[in-house]
């Protein structure tokens, strides 16, 4: 007798596929975006006649603004429905590309990035929180991988796709590019993510409240200081640095006391004492600092201390986020079969192995050692990601999910600009020389090993963060 597969489980199995596939599509455009531009800076400097500093706002008001209101538009899609504000983020995020492309001046480009960024923000913020939503909870783990993957493939394709277009069709053709992606992500999105909610979660949405506007301005007022106090100065830290700082903490001080007076917060204070949520924050905040350790220091090294040119460096440099990709839905598989906390700790004991590998074996084996040690580190970010996503989104209540999605991706993106700030810092410091172009190749090789020795007493920390929680829970 021949069974007849059920016809609704079927169409589900095929949303599922769709909403997965539109996430993904969302995630390879936010991770490219940000890292084509960079290769434009250069020849925007030249069409322009403007400075490097003054170009560099092209890629640091799109991080700015990112990480100002990543929070801020989770919440709103957890008010207002999260569908809808993903495709109208996608929207702008096309029409700002669109833009970016027509812009004849350089004013009005940095505009369009930063209208470009709040689009990305919509889409970074709500990826994660709809994998709850289309994904059966057996398999988020494989989702998680799965948009981690993406995320990696945008990053390594965008200096390689940027430079392919910018030498065939110019510095707009980027932007052309990422509107004709945008606008495609946006179709997909309106297709195939769910739409509606049940007559429960309307109901609780109508008991939310309204939008806390006051802690939204002070949580992006906040974090905007803070980003600046890390990249202002280019590395030196200075007066400014130091107000900025000062300005950052007492914003923060200010957000958490105006969170605790308000009927319906921004975010929540209880979720800063939530035992999964709060250090799964500071563990990612941690291994985001020491990953952007890798694209400040890897670059010096490899040039300065084994010599190599420009293209070997990019394509050493690029083994990172290939293997990445490679590992990224393995990992989320794992994770699947194993469980999330217990791939936490795996994680992050494999990441403590890679820097200890990356602070030994290049000044041993040279370039073969720095491969090798990248080899060991990056699956063990990408096991790492996949398990802290899905050990938070796990149990996070459906009204909190925008929030709470908007929380790790701000948590990630604050260890990047810390990462980019202090590592570089210590790994001149430990060059000892006035300027590290400079310096001999002993030296860069020194600085190399002491930044990744830091690096792997981060992990470490980290890694007692997570033991401590799961004892905790236990």
């Amino acid at each position: 007798m021949v069974e007849v597969a059920d016809p609704r489980i079927a169409s589900a199995s095929r949303s599922a596929t769709g909403a997965l596939a539109s996430l993904s599509l969302a995630m390879l455009l936010s991770s490219l975006s940000t890292s084509i531009a960079n290769v434009a800076l250069p020849t925007l400097s030249t069409a322009f006649s403007a400075s490097f500093p003054a170009v560099q706002w092209v890629v640091l008001a799109y991080l700015l603004v990112i990480t100002a209101l990543i929070v801020s538009v989770g919440r709103l899609g957890d008010l207002v429905g999260r569908r809808l504000l993903m495709v109208a983020g996608l929207a702008l995020f096309s029409a700002a590309s669109l833009a970016a492309a027509l812009a004849p001046t350089l004013p009005l480009l940095i505009v369009a990035r930063a209208a470009q960024g709040l689009g990305a923000a919509v889409m970074m913020a709500l990826t994660i929180a709809f994998v709850g939503e289309t994904v059966p909870k057996q398999r988020t783990g494989s989702a998680m991988g799965l948009l981690g993957t993406m995320s990696a493939i945008g990053t390594a394709l965008g200096p390689s796709l940027g430079g392919v277009l910018i030498a065939s069709f110019g510095w707009r053709s980027i932007f052309l590019v990422n509107a004709a992606l945008g606008v495609t992500a946006m179709l997909a999105a309106r297709r195939f993510l769910p739409a509606g909610e049940s007559r429960e979660n309307q109901g609780a949405k109508r008991g939310r409240g309204r939008f806390d506007m006051l802690g939204t301005i002070l949580l992006a007022l906040t974090l905007a200081a803070y980003a600046l106090a890390m990249t202002f100065g280019r590395g030196r830290f200075g007066g400014m640095n130091g107000a900025l700082l000062g300005a950052a903490v007492f914003g923060a001080g200010l957000f958490l006391y105006a969170e605790g007076k308000v009927a319906s917060p921004l975010v929540k204070p209880a979720l800063f004492r939530d035992p999964v949520l709060a250090p799964s924050l500071a563990m990612n905040a941690l291994v985001s600092t020491v990953m952007m350790a890798t694209l400040v220091v890897g670059p010096f090294f490899l040039s300065r201390a084994l010599g190599l040119s420009e293209a070997l460096v990019g394509a050493v440099l690029s083994i990172g986020p290939v293997v990445s990709a490679l590992c990224g839905v393995v990992a989320g598989r794992i994770v699947d079969r194993l469980g999330a906390s217990a791939m936490v700790v795996a994680g992050l004991a494999l990441m403590v192995i890679g820097c200890g590998a990356l602070s030994l074996l290049p000044a041993l084996f040279g370039v073969a050692g720095y491969a090798a040690a990248i080899m060991l580190l990056t699956p063990g970010y990408q096991l790492f990601q996949a398990a802290n996503n899905t050990a938070v989104m796990a149990d996070i209540d459906s009204n909190e999910r925008g929030v709470v999605s908007g929380m790790l991706s701000l948590s990630r993106n604050l260890g990047l600009i810390t990462g980019a700030a202090v590592m570089g810092a210590l790994f001149a410091f430990a060059v000892g020389a006035g300027e590290i172009a400079e310096a001999a190749p002993e030296a860069v090789a020194g600085g190399m090993r002491v930044t990744f020795a830091v690096a792997a007493g981060l992990v470490v920390i980290a890694m007692g963060i997570a033991v401590a929680g799961n004892w905790r829970r236990r």
